[in-house]
């Protein structure tokens, strides 16, 4: 393990000596819109739907080295092309330039554009899992865009978690593997505990009518206020921003008024969807490059519980980055902000394939 952090640390010095990461923001193609539909669609609990649509967004020429980006929960990929992200990426001379790299941002199913209960199945909606959403990831990279195989995949919170089953599912379909804010291991302790407080709050709501109500039912917006605050934020950013009791309450104000969008269904569907989440069975088979992403102050994967490093030992070829918390990072929120890691992607990239195709 020491041995590679030197080799990934020689090959970042080298890429930086040649490489600019002075691009501008946005500074890469205009992103291009898709969507694919699946016929038949199966799930792991045998239900099907007629029609299941994947939406999808592209960046860079599919002449490219095709790369993966899975969002997070309640997310899309058009999300991921924030300045923090796509805007410390994308451009000309950074990690992931567009000019190089085919980028595939897709919805996972029940997000974004893609097929969801609020397109009118509502709670009669299959019940999905992770296990279906990288299925239909992977049915809409090799099926409609007719991708053979991937030079990366990059996912963050929930993408991460997708990652770690996608380099075991599909091991020959990847040269690398980035899972974030992420580990392996079984959804367990407080982060599931938070996710099934969100489920139980919305069907626990009277106005929520077994998924058949007419407005919005009040705790979608509460619970959702709730978990972020607990679990994503960073102990000392967050308390920088609410050092006291008045500052605390004009904080939480704050955000349980602002605008929200969203449908308390498809909430509900996203956060359960991780309920039977385990990604350790297989981890000696895995054969891309892992660079495993994690931050220190991260409340939903706290590195002190030394999950992610038990689970590398088992890894042929994996390696972790642990970003340290300050009042800059935003805890399970950190690497939203690729500044924080895009040296060590580049690095990574720049090495030599070690992953059998």
């Amino acid at each position: 393990m020491r041995m590679l952090r030197k080799l990934v640390s020689m090959c970042a010095a080298t890429v930086l000596a040649t490489l600019g990461f002075s691009a501008l923001a946005a500074d890469y193609p205009a992103p291009q819109q898709g969507d694919w539909v699946v016929r038949d669609f199966r799930f792991h609990t045998g239900e099907t739907l007629p029609e299941l649509k994947l939406h999808y967004t592209t960046v860079g020429a599919p002449s490219g080295e095709p790369v993966l980006i899975l969002h997070g929960t309640a997310g899309s990929g058009t999300g991921m092309l924030s300045p923090a992200f796509a805007g410390e990426l994308f451009g000309p001379g950074q990690p992931l330039d567009a000019s190089k790299y085919f980028i595939i941002l897709p919805d996972a199913l029940g997000a974004g554009e893609s097929s969801k209960p609020s397109d009118g199945l509502r709670a009669a909606f299959p019940k999905y899992n992770y296990d279906d959403m990288v299925q239909a990831q992977y049915r809409l990279v090799r099926e409609h865009l007719g991708v053979r195989h991937l030079r990366l995949v990059l996912g963050n919170s929930m993408g991460g978690m997708q990652t770690w089953l996608w380099a075991q599912k599909y091991p020959d379909f990847m040269d690398i593997a980035v899972p974030m804010a992420s580990v392996p291991t079984a959804m367990s302790g407080r982060n599931w505990m938070m996710r099934r407080l969100i489920v139980d709050g919305i069907k626990n709501d009277p106005a929520w009518m077994n998924g058949n109500y007419t407005t919005q039912p009040p705790s979608l917006q509460f619970v959702s206020v709730f978990f972020g605050i607990a679990t994503s934020g960073g102990t000392l950013a967050t308390q920088k921003a609410a050092p006291t009791n008045a500052a605390a309450n004009a904080l939480l104000d704050q955000r349980l008024k602002a605008p929200f969008k969203g449908d308390a269904n498809d909430h509900l569907y996203q956060w359960d969807s991780s309920r039977d989440y385990d990604a350790s069975a297989n981890l000696e088979q895995i054969k891309a490059t892992v660079l495993a992403i994690n931050a220190a102050d991260d409340e939903r994967n706290p590195p002190e519980l030394g999950l992610l490093e038990r689970s590398l030992k088992r890894v042929p070829n994996g390696r972790m980055l642990l970003i340290p918390a300050s009042e800059q990072t935003s805890g399970h929120g950190t690497t939203g902000n690729a500044r924080f890691w895009k040296r060590e992607l580049a690095a990574v990239l720049a090495m030599p394939q070690m992953a059998a195709k």
